[in-house]
């Protein structure tokens, strides 16, 4: 029965207001009071029924909630007889509700489309190598799968013919479609726009990277701040102390209806509503524009960032180096470089991959007692040499001479901003190679509005050597530089800064630097989705888009301020109210309802507003500005 009537609430308050509309045109219209009567007090019984039974349910649970105040008001309403703000209070309780809930779903709209986006069924290869139409949860990993032009793409995987262009908004927050053809990897919920391919499954159901962030977004949106725990702990008391204040009320004045007036006027709905419906709405627009945010205490540490620091290579570069210069030394050239690519072709680091693209087709030789020298390279046996790969550190450790040509080669190597890879064969170099990794495109106009936004100190931490990350941040105005930093030193500089009393973020690829994404305050990982990236980090930039910085933060300051604005709003009313009932005569229990429901209509909208939220910045006075020390103009749609 209870669940009977919660389910007809909408039904019950059109019935509501169609009964009030009733009674007052048989009062004015008709003057007949049998009519006013009847339709008042059906309306109450009708309207008070789904919020007693609420009211009922939160007590069973051992919680005062605004229910029983409403529930208790309606009732001492009804007792003297005063029918016509009985039934109108019950109304605008359950027509406020109405409000609140479909407002509600529109904020967290980002969710739900991100749900209706994930694909249903896909296309698999069968044993007799037709392809038949079958429920995505009968794919497994290694599956093949025909995508077709229009169709979703059903889980994350790798094309193995074909080509086309995916859109990847789903994923990326970006709808510019992208072009796939063979080896490329693809994301479930994507949409070819046009092509057919086929792939191979790699992750399937809630592992694939579109799983993962519904995952995580629906994680955020109900997890709590401090300050909604705070408003949770407040309402738990509040609530109760109206009650006692009505209850003096009505023992100093012996006026029912002015105590129950207090009830309706001390009811903290908008204060309980107003936090949440802020974190919510920032999270859903994150979502949409490609930025993941891991709850909404991430959202309150992140507004209040002074401080960000970066890893270089893969962050404010692009992650894919080449070799720029070499320099030979001994006489036995091509077998060092054989070495040296047999050596390489152990490791999956960026400059190695760089390296052996470089070295094109070789004769390789089989490697043995391969030792890994964390900050400094690999060691290893080759063909019976001792071949050490690395940087200059590693060599001095093995004892390598440096003449005189090797040493000015080093300098000018660095100073040109080179990355250093060194080899050496049996304690002799052999090789010197200087490789270099573009600046991300767009990324100084970024760093520029996030100092607009109020960052004070951009620092790169880098374990490529000085010269190096010098040209970078000089390049792109950062405040420090360091280089020569093991991942330990990162997290050492990290916890430096905050013993001061700053607040950090680090902005990492989300593999060698999970300490730092860790220990920082905001963790925000560089990293297209990836599984280290998703759960090190409080905050993903999908698809590595570094542009997607500047609105992650000023998205979360716009959140931060909205949610004061929704407390100021909510405590302001309630002194409103209080202040009429105690100063005024046109104060009553309808009129109080009445502003109380439009109150928290007020805090939800304003919560909507961040839904539309978009940082704009004009970017040549940006840089200006940012170039003259000064404080830049960054737009930000409200």
């Amino acid at each position: 029965m209870q669940s009977a009537v919660l389910r007809s609430k909408n039904q019950i308050t059109l019935l509501s207001g169609i009964l009030i509309v009733l009674g007052f045109f048989g009062h004015f219209v008709l003057h007949n009071e049998l009519v006013f009567l009847v339709s008042f007090v059906i309306a109450s019984i009708i309207g008070a029924a789904p919020i007693a039974i609420q009211a009922y349910q939160a007590l069973k649970v051992k919680v005062v909630s605004i229910d029983v105040l409403v529930t208790i008001a309606v009732i001492g309403a009804f007792l003297i007889q005063n029918f016509e703000e009985s039934a109108i209070v019950t109304f605008l309780f359950l027509f406020g509700s109405y409000l609140e809930q479909r407002t509600l779903n529109k904020t967290r709209s980002a969710i739900k489309e991100l749900t209706e986006m994930a694909p249903e069924s896909a296309w698999k290869q069968m044993a007799n190598g037709e392809f038949e139409e079958v429920d995505v949860d009968e794919v497994d990993e290694g599956d093949i799968l025909l995508v077709k032009t229009g169709a979703k793409v059903p889980v994350d995987g790798t094309v193995l013919t074909g080509e086309g262009h995916i859109n990847e908004a789903s994923i990326t927050g970006e709808a510019v479609p992208v072009t796939k053809s063979i080896d490329s990897g693809v994301f479930a919920g994507t949409i070819l726009e046009n092509g057919t391919i086929q792939i191979r499954a790699d992750r399937v159901g809630e592992d694939t990277t579109f799983g993962r962030i519904i995952e995580l977004v629906e994680e955020a949106q109900d997890s709590k701040s401090e300050a909604e725990r705070f408003i949770d702990r407040f309402s738990k008391h509040y609530t109760p102390a109206v009650l006692v204040i009505a209850f003096i009320v009505w023992l100093v004045t012996r006026n029912v209806e002015l105590a129950i007036t207090v009830l309706v006027l001390g009811c903290p709905g908008a204060l309980v509503i107003g936090v949440p419906v802020s974190n919510v709405a920032g999270i859903g627009n994150g979502a949409r524009h490609g930025v993941l945010l891991k709850g909404s205490e991430v959202i309150n540490d992140f507004s209040r960032v002074e401080t960000v620091v970066f890893d270089k290579t893969g962050t404010l570069t692009i992650g894919n180096p080449e070799v720029a210069e070499k320099a030979f030394y001994g006489e036995r050239t091509e077998e060092a470089i054989g070495f040296l690519a047999s050596v390489e072709r152990e490791s999956d680091h960026p400059l190695a991959k760089a390296i052996l693209k470089e070295v094109g087709e070789v004769d390789f030789s089989p490697v043995d007692e391969t030792e890994v020298v964390k900050g400094g390279g690999i060691v290893a046996s080759v063909g019976g040499h001792r071949v050490a790969v690395g940087n200059v550190s590693l060599m001095e450790a093995e004892g390598v001479v440096f003449d005189e040509s090797a040493r000015a080669d080093v300098e000018l190597f660095e100073k040109r901003g080179n990355s250093l890879v060194l080899t050496s064969i049996d304690g002799k170099l052999e090789i010197l190679m200087g490789i270099r990794d573009q600046i991300r495109p767009g990324v100084k106009d970024d760093l520029n509005q996030l100092k607009a936004l109020g960052v004070k100190n951009l620092v790169v931490l880098s374990g490529d050597n000085q010269g190096t990350v010098d040209l970078v941040a000089e390049e792109l105005g950062l405040t420090e530089a360091h280089g020569h930093m093991l991942p330990e030193d990162k997290s050492a500089y990290i916890a430096k800064m905050q013993a001061k009393g700053e607040i950090v973020a680090f902005v990492g690829d989300g593999v060698n630097d999970s300490p730092s994404l860790a220990l920082a305050d905001i963790g925000i990982a560089m990293g297209s989705g990836t599984d280290v990236a998703i759960e090190t980090s409080d905050v993903v930039l999908m698809n590595s888009d570094f542009s997607r910085l500047p609105h992650a933060l000023g998205l979360t300051k716009a959140t931060a301020r909205n949610m004061k604005q929704n407390i100021a709003i909510a405590v302001g009313v309630v002194f409103l109210l209080l202040a009429s009932l105690l100063f005024s005569d046109w104060m009553n229990m309808a009129i109080g309802m009445l502003v109380h429901e439009g109150s928290i209509l007020v805090v939800i909208l304003n919560g909507m507003r961040l839904l539309k939220y978009e940082l704009k910045a004009r970017g040549k006075e940006v840089s200006q500005a940012a170039s003259l020390g000064k404080t830049t103009t960054v737009t930000e749609s409200k």
